[in-house]
């Protein structure tokens, strides 16, 4: 009898569950799913949904009045954006700091570092275009800072976005530079560190702060969500998944 109870029980709950539509840059996909768990087993009467796509895509439906409460962005120019134009109820906050790696299908000699990208047996190296991505412009901060920006030019296949960037790698190209968070499917689980892939020293670029915001449709039941991603619970999920954390 006990067990019917709280399956009935759950099932009128789930009825009556408030749905949080949220919009979340694509870099973010495998981080969001372990977080929205654990947020949800604490509020049980709250469902999140996320929406996934390029910063930007999410930033022009947002001007355009989709039904999202909160915007978790892969940098802070769009949020601010939002913020400045009247979409946001407040300026933007650091959430995550995502983090660089050279990735390759095939097993390399990694030891080399950036310096592996000179070999004449990479011929295309796939790069997030720096004008559209803030993945791109901290590959550029990188490349150049160890002079090999101008270098590797006549290799590069933009992507336009870290996602557009990561498919060309598995797909197109001999090597690239891409999210680390996005290593995190089950389907690279037989990827290695230091034999596909290697992080870039952070010293490199400047850090790639991702700003989420509380849009004018957020409610006090988005408002705990926000508050849940700078819980210590939340930070650990985002290290996990490859990404910096502010203490």
């Amino acid at each position: 009898m006990l067990k019917k109870f709280l399956l009935v029980a759950s099932m009128l709950l789930s009825l009556h569950a408030t749905t949080l539509n949220i919009a979340v840059a694509a870099n973010v996909s495998y981080a969001i799913k372990p977080i929205v768990s654990a947020f949800e087993s604490k509020h049980k009467d709250i469902k999140i949904q996320p929406v996934l796509g390029s910063s930007g895509k999410l930033t022009t439906q947002i001007m355009h009045n989709a039904p999202y409460t909160l915007f978790m962005s892969a940098d802070l120019s769009y949020p601010q954006k939002l913020y400045k134009e009247g979409f946001a109820l407040s300026a933007p906050r650091v959430y995550a700091k995502g983090k660089l790696v050279i990735l390759s299908k095939k097993p390399r000699d990694f030891s080399k570092g950036l310096a592996l990208l000179k070999e004449k047996n990479i011929r295309k190296i796939a790069v997030a275009n720096p004008k559209t991505a803030p993945y791109g412009r901290a590959t550029k901060d990188a490349l150049s800072k160890v002079g090999l920006y101008k270098k590797l030019h006549k290799k590069f296949v933009f992507g336009e976005s870290i996602g557009q960037t990561f498919i060309y790698t598995m797909r197109a190209t001999d090597i690239g530079i891409v999210a680390k968070s996005l290593l995190f499917s089950d389907k690279l689980k037989n990827l290695q560190v230091g034999k596909n892939y290697i992080e870039i020293d952070p010293t490199l670029y400047t850090p790639i702060s991702q700003g989420v915001v509380l849009l004018k449709k957020a409610d006090a039941n988005t408002k705990l969500f926000y508050k849940f991603l700078f819980s210590k619970e939340a930070k650990e999920i985002f290290e996990h998944y490859g990404y910096g954390v502010d203490d």
